[in-house]
């Protein structure tokens, strides 16, 4: 090697030890520096939310009555697990959550009636299905409820499994997905049995009451709701079998995916919510709290503009019936006669977790 190159080795090497000596840039106190700024999309125009406005109140489908779902007090004022998410909606949409007209829809009707447009969502105790979704040209925006298909003896019966009801007789509603289940559940084990059949729930439930028949089948939650109304609601119990997967939630038209969008996204706002601990109570203190997501859900950033909404629309909603936690305590858990626990209802990451789940909020 020649002096003349050795000494360039060696000035390159010392300039190289040089740099890696320099300390590393420290990470950026701003987050602006490290994340781009959010960069809001214009919303998808929807024909549904420009006809809310200008009605000035959103009609929203019930059950006629479901005791504590959907149902009429004393004062005549609708009450209910599914009334309190529909005047959350219109909370979020409108600005106040009694600008909502609640139009009590039966079985036969209900379909037709979010088809033709006489509501603007169904919150009715109505699975989401494939026949609903692909041949009913309906929208599932998301699921409100997990439940499943059951059924309601008399304690005295002292039963503990739906195979036990050999040759019994079984009150069910026409028009649902109730009548085809039961027959699936007994034709597949080759159990006699002998339907019942009435075209509304409380028909059904007034004929089990009569005791014209020997269990009452009906999702487990409309169980609940029957027995909470029965002479005594003691004396009859709900078996643990559950025959078949119930989604319940809001259904909406297809062709609008900008309401579909406003829809899921004041359902998931009340779920992520309880996971975020954000209640009516805290509500306004969150809005500056340490919470990213939640500042986000409760109006930081302007996201409510990719729905066409204000950037409190969520907040409204909070506070206009509390997180979906608060809501359910109130109208179907521990806080009221049906007494329903959690189960698949708990969030995903309660300590007995459950299936409610919303995506994130970013």
């Amino acid at each position: 090697m020649s002096g003349r190159l050795g000494l360039l080795i060696m000035a390159v090497t010392a300039l190289a030890l040089v740099g890696c000596e320099r300390p590393a840039r420290a990470p950026a106190d701003n987050a602006a520096e490290t994340a781009a700024p959010l960069k809001i999309k214009p919303a998808t125009p929807s024909p549904t939310l420009k006809a809310v406005r200008a009605r000035g109140e959103l009609l929203c489908g019930v059950n006629p009555d479901l005791p504590g779902f959907a149902f009429r007090d004393n004062g005549g004022r609708w009450r209910g697990f599914n009334v309190a998410f529909c005047r959350a909606l219109a909370a979020a949409v409108l600005g106040k959550p009694d600008k909502v007209r609640f139009v009590p829809l039966g079985n036969e009707e209900r379909i037709t009636a979010l088809r033709t447009g006489k509501v603007d969502v169904l919150w009715r105790n109505t699975s989401w299905t494939f026949a609903r979704d692909a041949g009913d040209q309906l929208d599932m925006a998301a699921v409100s409820y997990f439940d499943g298909q059951g059924f309601l003896v008399r304690r005295s019966l002292n039963l503990t499994s739906a195979v036990e009801l050999n040759t019994a007789r079984i009150c069910v509603q026409s028009n649902a997905t109730s009548a085809q289940n039961l027959e699936d559940f007994f034709r597949a084990r080759g159990i006699a049995y002998t339907a019942v059949v009435f075209d509304s729930e409380d028909a059904a439930r007034a004929a089990y009451q009569a005791d014209k028949c020997d269990a009452l089948t009906a999702d487990i939650s409309a169980l609940a709701a029957a027995r909470s109304v029965l002479d005594d609601p003691s004396a009859h119990v709900i078996l643990p079998d559950a025959i078949s997967k119930e989604p319940l939630g809001p259904l909406v038209r297809q062709g609008d995916p900008g309401w579909t969008d406003i829809v899921r996204w004041t359902l998931y706002a009340l779920v992520l919510a309880e996971e975020h601990g954000v209640t009516r109570a805290n509500a306004q203190a969150m809005k500056t709290g340490a919470d990213p997501e939640a500042r986000r859900l409760l109006g930081e950033g302007g996201y409510g503009a990719m729905l066409a909404l204000g950037p409190d629309w969520a907040y409204r909603a909070i506070l206009a019936e509390g997180n979906y936690g608060e809501i359910f305590d109130r109208e179907i858990g521990a806080g009221s006669a049906l007494k329903l626990e959690r189960g698949l209802n708990a969030p995903w990451n309660a300590a007995k977790p459950g299936l409610l789940y919303a995506p994130p909020m970013r």
